[in-house]
Order: C-alpha cells, then sequence, then structure tokens
C-alpha cells in the first residue's frame, strides 16, 4: 500500500512515513492509493482485536504482523472498562454504538490509543532517531485522548491547543490536569478553525518545520487528518455490524444505515472508507449542530465557511472548516487530484467552493436545533432509560428526520455515539428536567447519577481533585513562540 497527498499524485510514502509525517508536505491531506476489498464472511466471528488485526493489516502493510498485533494489544486492554471494546445497545427499533468506553469517555480512545504505538513502530521501520512532536488542534475530545495515548511515551512530545470558550468545563479540566514531562496544554484566544487553522499553517511553514528538523524533532499530528488516527476507526463499524449479524438482527449482506454526529468529518469518513472496502452501508447520515455548514454543503453542493461560529451545547462540532473533507473530494472526483486543490485553493482565498452535489448520493445530512437536542434527550430518556450525550442526540434527531422523509423498511440504523453523557452534565441535566442553577459540573454530576441511577464513570469522578498542571494561553499568531518556548529552541527557551 502507498499513500498519496489529495493535492498531488506524485507525492508518494510508505504507510509508515505517512503516519510519521501527519500531512503530506504540500499540505494535502494521505489517501490509500487504492481502497482493498474484504470478505465478511471471513471476519464475521473475529473479537475486537483480531478485526482490528485484519482491517489495518490491508492498510499498514509495512508493519509485520507481529508488529501490528502487539500494538493492537497493547492498545485495545484494561483501559476500556469493557471487553466488548465498543457495546451495541438497542434502543427501540434503532441501535446506539458505545465509543465511549476508554479511559477519556470519548470515541478518539478508540484510535487514540492505538496511534502512539503506531507511531513508534513507523520510527523503528524508518530507522528515524529524531524526537517527534505532536501537533495537534481539538474542540474538546481529540486534545484529551491524545494527551492520554501519547503522555509519559519516550521519544515523543505532545502540544495541544484548543479554543479557551469553545470547550466545555469538563474538557478544559481533563486537559488542564494531564500529568505527564512530554505534555503541554494551550487555550487560544478564539474558536476551534483559528486552533486548527493555527496548526495547519505551522505544519505547511517549511522554514519552521526545516528550523524544527535541524533541532531533531519531527512534526506530526493525531488529528484525524493522520492517517494512522483514522483507519483504526474503520474497525468499529465493521464491528457493529457484525454484531447485528451474531445477534440475529440482519443477515449477512443487508444494508444497514449509520448516523453520524459529524464536525470535522473524519468520524465518518472512516464509515466512507468501510463502505468503499465492502461493508453493506445504505446511507451515511452526516448529522451537524447549528453550525450546519456540512448539511449545506450536501444539500448544495456548496461548502461556505463564511458565517459565525454558533457554541452550541455540543461544542466537538462547532466547526466551519471539516479538514477530512478535503479526502472524501479526492475520491470522489475519480480518484484525481486536481478538482480537491483548486476547491482548497477556493476555501482558503474566498471562503467556498462549490461542486456537483449529485456526487454526494451516499450521504444523507441534516441538523439539529439546541432545542431539538434537548428534546431528544429528554425523550429517549424517558422512552428508554438512557441517557444520550448532546453529540449523540444530534445524530438520534437527525437519524428520525431522515427516517421520516425516506419511510424505508427493514433497514437497521446505528446511531454512533461518541461520548459519555457525564461529560457535558449541565447540557445534559437541564434537558431531562433537573434544576441546574447554582450548581457546578462536580454536583451536576453527582445529582445526575443519583436520579439516573447511572454509574459516574473514573475518569470524571477523580477529575476534581486533581492538580491543574497546564495554564498557557496565547493568540493564534502566537502558536508558533509557544512551541519554539515548550521546546526550548531558538529564542523563546525561558
Amino acid at each position: 500500500m502507498r499513500y498519496i497527498s489529495t493535492r498531488n499524485e506524485d507525492i508518494s510514502v510508505s504507510p509508515s512515513q505517512a503516519i510519521i509525517q501527519g500531512i503530506s508536505r504540500d499540505g494535502g491531506l494521505f489517501v490509500p492509493l487504492n481502497t482493498p476489498k474484504i470478505s465478511l464472511e471471513e471476519l464475521k466471528d473475529l473479537n475486537y482485536k483480531d478485526l482490528a488485526f485484519e482491517i489495518m493489516s490491508k492498510f499498514f502493510t509495512d508493519f509485520e504482523e507481529r508488529e501490528l498485533r502487539e500494538c493492537i494489544k497493547k492498545a485495545y486492554d484494561d483501559k476500556f472498562d469493557t471487553e466488548l471494546i465498543a457495546p451495541l445497545v438497542k434502543l427501540g427499533e434503532d441501535y446506539c454504538l458505545e465509543l465511549y468506553h476508554g479511559p477519556t469517555l470519548a470515541f478518539k480512545d478508540m484510535a487514540l490509543s492505538i496511534l502512539p504505538y503506531l507511531l513508534k513502530q513507523s520510527l523503528k521501520i524508518n530507522g528515524e532517531n529524531k524526537e517527534v512532536v505532536i501537533l495537534t488542534a481539538t474542540s474538546g475530545d481529540t486534545g484529551k485522548a491524545a494527551l492520554e495515548g501519547f503522555a509519559k511515551v519516550d521519544g515523543i512530545k505532545i502540544i495541544v491547543f484548543f479554543p479557551e470558550e469553545g470547550v466545555s468545563k469538563i474538557q478544559k479540566l481533563q486537559m488542564r490536569t494531564q500529568e505527564g514531562e512530554n505534555t503541554y496544554v494551550v487555550g487560544i484566544n478564539g474558536n476551534f478553525d483559528d486552533a486548527q487553522g493555527g496548526v495547519k499553517a505551522i505544519f505547511n511553514d517549511k522554514e519552521f518545520v526545516e528550523f524544527l528538523n535541524k533541532n531533531n524533532y519531527i512534526l506530526s499530528s493525531a488529528n484525524s487528518i493522520n492517517i494512522g488516527r483514522l483507519i483504526p476507526q474503520v474497525v468499529y463499524y465493521f464491528y457493529s455490524y457484525l454484531l447485528l449479524v451474531k445477534d440475529n438482527k440482519i443477515q449477512l449482506g443487508d444494508k444497514i444505515n449509520f448516523a453520524v454526529p459529524t464536525g470535522n468529518f473524519g468520524n465518518i469518513l472512516a464509515a466512507y472508507y468501510a463502505k468503499k472496502m465492502g461493508l453493506p452501508i445504505n446511507k451515511l447520515i452526516c448529522a451537524s449542530n447549528e453550525n450546519k455548514v456540512l448539511t449545506d454543503f450536501f444539500d448544495t453542493g456548496i461548502y461556505d465557511k463564511r458565517r459565525e461560529l454558533i457554541l452550541t451545547s455540543s461544542p466537538s462540532m462547532d466547526i466551519l472548516i471539516s479538514s477530512n473533507l478535503e479526502r472524501l473530494l479526492y475520491h470522489l472526483d475519480e480518484e484525481k487530484e486536481k478538482l480537491t486543490a483548486l476547491c482548497m485553493e477556493q476555501l482558503s482565498d474566498v471562503g467556498f467552493y462549490k461542486i456537483d452535489k449529485d456526487i454526494l448520493g451516499d450521504f444523507y445530512a441534516g441538523y439539529s436545533s439546541e432545542e431539538e437536542v434537548a428534546d431528544t434527550i429528554k425523550k429517549v430518556y424517558k422512552r428508554f432509560n438512557y441517557l444520550l450525550d448532546t453529540h449523540t442526540a444530534v445524530a438520534y434527531n437527525v437519524s428520525e428526520k431522515y427516517k421520516k422523509e425516506y419511510k424505508e423498511e427493514d433497514i437497521e440504523t446505528i446511531i454512533v455515539s461518541t461520548a459519555s453523557p457525564y461529560k457535558f452534565p449541565a447540557s445534559v441535566a437541564s434537558s431531562i428536567g433537573l434544576d441546574i442553577r447554582d450548581r457546578d459540573e462536580f454536583e451536576l454530576i453527582d445529582i445526575l447519577s443519583k436520579e439516573t441511577n447511572i454509574a459516574i464513570p473514573k475518569a470524571i469522578k477523580n477529575l476534581k481533585e486533581k492538580k491543574i498542571i497546564h495554564n498557557h494561553n496565547c493568540n493564534k499568531e502566537d502558536m508558533r513562540r509557544m512551541i519554539e518556548k515548550f521546546l526550548k529552541v531558538g529564542g523563546n527557551n525561558d
């Protein structure tokens, strides 16, 4: 397998090189040169770890079997609170795929538990002795999951930038209290797109990248722009489908829908890759909150970031520039990079681009208002005694809209649940009618648990007592200076 840039097919690297680099030197994203096909019959009896090997081995072809299996074994161990890793829960006619049983209570753990091991092995494969600097922007969950995964890993430092007012209090506290001398956390005075744009600009600053290289550092990424983060996410789409087969809910080969809460487009892109590999997916339901740039794109073919960012109760989706959409554009354009490069140039220069919306048929898109999110959490709790977090509620609500519009019979739908409801206690508690006035996040967590009889996860329960370690803050234009300070290079090593 080779990986090429979405903007220049002449740039071709091995899987391990793509993992190390994170982003192509031309600013494009790495995509597999071809999509491997896979036999569902051969996968149906596998557990999560064995299934992960069968899928990842098709993409990470320069890893020896022993090496890849060891990465998977270390990633999916007792840090997850269930042997299933990703349980499937029936809610009426639908199913909820719980991806929040890892150490940070968010779906990012599914890939960021393995990325550090993939990266370390990639460095060995390439005989690389320089220290890797993971540079990541987060809208909430990626940051903590990446910090947790890379903390105390020899030869790697990780620097996370997050929007100061664009994450929940719990998410912020999770990052601010992260232990590990190789971890650095910085709040940005701006929104997620400012943080993400700043990180991308640093990756594309050839002079700075070369400067770091001379100082024995390699820049890489833990965002879903890194193919080593994206491919592991493909696994749980196959896994959830095969769980339905095992439970005799569907027959092998039957089509199903996936409803995915979507911001940066990485999670739903992994589902698209699963479909290209042969997973029988009828429709990919792309669910947005009130920042409905993706909904408008799939409805009109116009991607237009020229709008105000709205801060919502689902902050991990408060995004106007969905980075992974670039990969989809590449694949839809008959594997040619010219349209992709042109669209990315137009987005940067004028703030929008337009394509033929008829090529977007694999997807249905919709959005949920804040009122609909709260109503959905309340309705699902009353009907099934089950708590949705705000992001999952967005997907549940949009899935209901899809079913009303298309009235399909005998097609099961899996709602992709991306976070524990305890990460957003104020929004969840108020949605089910609890009084949240004059109560802090931790009081609300206790009240929520007593009201619902749902145990508080350990990762949240112990958070209040943890010491604040990271208090850094800067403007977007000062991000490079902060990196120099942390790495003790240049003139900013005080």
